[in-house]
C-alpha cells in the first residue's frame, strides 16, 4: 500500500505586511546563492565580466549543437526537490513544464525526456508514495506536452547515519530546431522595444526565493501552476515564433519577474522600465514565481500586429513597460542602472 505524506503547508502570504521596501528586497536578492548566476558571484577579480557569456538554467542559450547530419539539436537540464514529500506529482509537472517552456520560448521542438528520482529512503515508508506520484507525473506532462519519455530511474537509499536528504529529481530534455532562421534568444534587443507579459499574475509568493531567502520561510506550498493553461500558453508562443512578432522571450521564474528581466538585459547592459500591476501585490507581481507566465519582446513597428493577435486569441496579457538603454525603473521609481546592480552599489 502506498502511503501519503499528508503534511499542509500552513503559510499565508496574508501573514505578511504588503508595505516593504522593494529596493532592500532586491539588494538583499541578490546575494542569494541561487540567484548567483545573475551577480557573478560578485567575482572580486581585476577582470570584467563577460555578459554574454553568463548563462542561466531557465533561459539561456547554453546546450545547442548541430548533429552529423545537420540537425541542430538543444539539450538542458533541471532539478526540483519542493514538496516531492508532499505532492510528487504535481512537483514532478511543474519541473517538465519548466524544461518544455524554455524549449518552446527558444523556437526548439521539445523531443524527449529522461529523468532520475533519487535520494529516495528506502526505509521510509513514504518512498513508495513519492515514486508512485513523480512517476504519474511525468506521464502526465509527457502526453500534455507531446514529448517522449525516453528513460526513467530511481535510486533508493538507506539514510542511517546520514539524517534527512531531501528527495530530488533531475530531468534532461532533448530539442531540436526546426528553423534557424526563427530562434528567439532570451536577451533584449535593442532599446525602445515593448515589454508584454503573457498570462495572468497571481498572489502568490509560495516556494519562491523571495519567501525563502528573505522571509526566511521555507514552509509554503508550491507555486501557483495548471498543466491545461501551461499547454495553451506554449501553443500561443509557437504561433508568435512562426509569425515573427517577438524579439525575445523569458518565461518567468527563479527569483520572479524582476529576476527574469535582469537576466534579459544583462547581455547587453540594457535595462527596462516598467508598471506593476495595480490588482496584484508588488512583492507577488516583481518576485513570486507562479507559473505560466511569459515575458516578450516586441519591435514597436509590430506592437499593433502583435495586441490584435493577442486580442484574437482571448489570451491574458499585460503591457509591462519597455527597454532602457541600461536605467531599471520600476512604477516610476529608478533602482539605478543594470551595470551597477551588485550588493556593493
Amino acid at each position: 500500500m502506498i502511503e501519503q505524506n499528508n503534511e499542509i503547508q500552513e503559510f499565508s502570504i496574508d501573514q505578511l505586511n504588503e508595505e516593504l521596501d522593494v529596493k532592500d528586497i532586491v539588494f538583499s536578492l541578490m546575494v542569494d546563492p541561487n540567484l548567483a548566476a545573475i551577480n557573478y558571484f560578485n567575482d572580486f577579480t581585476e577582470e570584467s565580466s563577460d555578459l554574454s557569456s553568463v548563462s542561466n538554467d531557465e533561459n539561456a542559450e547554453a546546450g545547442m549543437f548541430c548533429s552529423a547530419d545537420g540537425q541542430l539539436v538543444v539539450l538542458s537540464t533541471h532539478a526540483f526537490h519542493h514538496h516531492l514529500e508532499t505532492d510528487p506529482q504535481q512537483a514532478t509537472e511543474i519541473l517538465v513544464a519548466r524544461a518544455v517552456r524554455k524549449m518552446i520560448c527558444f523556437g526548439a521542438v521539445p523531443e524527449a525526456i529522461s529523468s532520475f528520482l533519487y535520494h529516495i529512503n528506502v526505509a521510509d515508508p513514504n518512498g513508495q508514495f513519492i515514486a508512485a506520484g513523480a512517476k504519474k507525473g511525468l506521464e502526465n506532462a509527457c502526453l500534455k506536452f507531446n514529448v517522449k519519455m525516453i528513460d526513467r530511474k530511481i535510486r533508493f537509499d538507506y539514510f542511517s547515519a546520514h539524517g534527512p536528504v531531501s528527495p530530488t529529481i533531475i530531468i534532461s530534455i532533448m530539442a531540436t530546431i526546426p528553423d534557424k532562421e526563427k530562434l528567439v534568444t532570451h536577451s533584449f534587443k535593442n532599446k525602445g522595444n515593448s515589454l508584454f507579459m503573457i498570462g495572468n499574475s497571481y498572489d502568490d509568493i509560495n516556494s519562491s526565493e523571495y519567501l525563502e531567502f528573505y522571509h526566511g520561510i521555507s514552509n509554503s506550498a508550491l507555486p501557483y501552476f495548471d498543466l491545461e493553461t501551461e499547454v495553451k500558453l506554449l501553443d500561443v508562443m509557437k504561433m508568435l515564433i512562426e509569425a515573427k512578432l517577438i524579439t525575445s522571450a523569458n518565461p518567468v521564474s527563479k527569483g520572479g519577474l524582476f529576476f527574469t528581466l535582469l537576466r534579459a538585459g544583462m547581455p547587453l547592459e540594457l535595462g527596462f522600465d516598467i508598471t506593476s500591476d495595480a490588482e496584484i501585490r508588488t512583492d507577488s507581481f516583481l518576485f513570486g514565481e507562479s507559473m505560466g507566465r511569459i515575458v516578450v519582446g516586441v519591435d514597436p513597428k509590430n506592437v499593433d500586429e502583435f495586441v490584435d493577435f493577442m486580442s484574437s486569441l482571448k489570451v491574458p496579457f499585460f503591457a509591462l513597460g519597455h527597454v532602457t538603454k541600461g536605467e531599471i525603473r520600476i512604477d516610476d521609481e529608478s533602482f539605478g542602472f543594470i551595470d551597477k546592480m551588485t550588493p556593493a552599489n
